[in-house]
């Protein structure tokens, strides 16, 4: 007699049901595209170097560098002042002369040089600037407050052999919260009539590599005392702000931290689209829309397009 097959009077078993498939990690083009130019601009920057080892000579204030290649066509956002509330740039019937403006002081990142600014330098150059000064820190330097100081040694000479009364500054990430620091806590604003800052984290960032090793790294975070010190009242304050903040900094967490929002200040964000921390101080459209809120005179108010980054969303 021939037997059945074992349990075939089983049911048969339901197939499990079969799991939606999780979406995996998307990187948008405009991420990609950021991150391909950070790495360019990291690698060119590299060549260039040790070219802004060596401070720079008086004599050079100038700052003739040839000139610099066609701007790109490009846009940013209108400036707004928070990401959320649009404002404008201030202006009086027209531009400053670059002739009659204020020396301009650049001021470089942590562990950077002066050689950050060849493109900013030249691009002002080429537009009438005559009067530029790139200055050095020491990366060996460890408190924002002493670097801050230096700063404004630095302006008086400026002041000396320029002979004007104010100037105006650039600072890119630590360089801008130098230059606050000096503006806000040392009685700057007398000396300072603009303030640019190219991706500072004027509110701390959680991206500090290196902050356990570096003290001055630990001040840039948030809740330090030097962020804290910002915070405080500053009734009075003579400087106007305009920070540039990049929606795809990588640096700076939160990308809003790169704004500068005090209730004392006259402050200015202006959004850029489609780079980040690295291309901002070199960037050509940046360096377009830098020049133009130099060349804006300080009283009035009244909407004033402004070029900035290629959007590459």
């Amino acid at each position: 007699m021939k037997l059945p097959p074992p349990l075939s009077f089983l049911p048969p078993l339901p197939s499990p049901p079969r799991l939606p498939r999780l979406p995996g990690p998307r990187l948008s083009s405009a991420l990609v595209g950021a991150t391909a130019l950070e790495l360019a601009v990291l690698a060119g920057h590299l060549i260039t170097y040790p070219l802004g080892l060596t401070p720079e000579r008086p004599e050079s204030r100038a700052g003739s560098a040839g000139s610099a290649r066609p701007e790109s066509p490009a846009r940013t956002d209108r400036p707004e002042n928070a990401p959320a509330r649009p404002l404008a740039l201030p202006v009086t019937g027209g531009p400053t002369a670059p002739a009659a403006a204020p020396p301009v002081v650049l001021l470089h990142g942590f562990i950077d040089n002066r050689s950050v600014f060849l493109v900013l330098r030249r691009a002002l150059t080429r537009h009438g600037h005559r009067r530029t000064a790139s200055l050095n820190y020491s990366p060996l330097t460890g408190d924002i407050r002493a670097a801050a100081a230096l700063l404004g040694r630095q302006v008086e000479a400026v002041r000396a052999r320029t002979g004007h009364d104010r100037v105006d500054i650039v600072g890119h990430s630590l360089g801008g919260l130098i230059a606050r620091y000096y503006v806000q806590r040392l009685g700057g604003d007398r000396r300072v009539r603009t303030l640019v800052t190219l991706g500072t984290p004027h509110g701390g960032t959680a991206v500090a590599p290196g902050a356990g090793l570096h003290p001055i790294v630990r001040q840039m975070r948030g809740g330090s005392p030097v962020i804290e010190e910002l915070r405080l009242p500053a009734p009075g304050c003579r400087t106007r702000f305009v920070s540039f903040w990049a929606e795809l900094d990588q640096v700076m967490v939160p990308v809003e931290t790169a704004c500068v929002d005090h209730p004392d200040l006259d402050a200015v964000n202006v959004r850029v689209t489609g780079i980040g921390h690295l291309a901002l101080p070199v960037h050509p459209a940046v360096a377009a829309a830098v020049r133009e809120v130099l060349e804006t005179p300080e009283t009035g108010e009244a909407d004033v397009p402004v070029t900035g980054a290629t959007s590459a969303a």
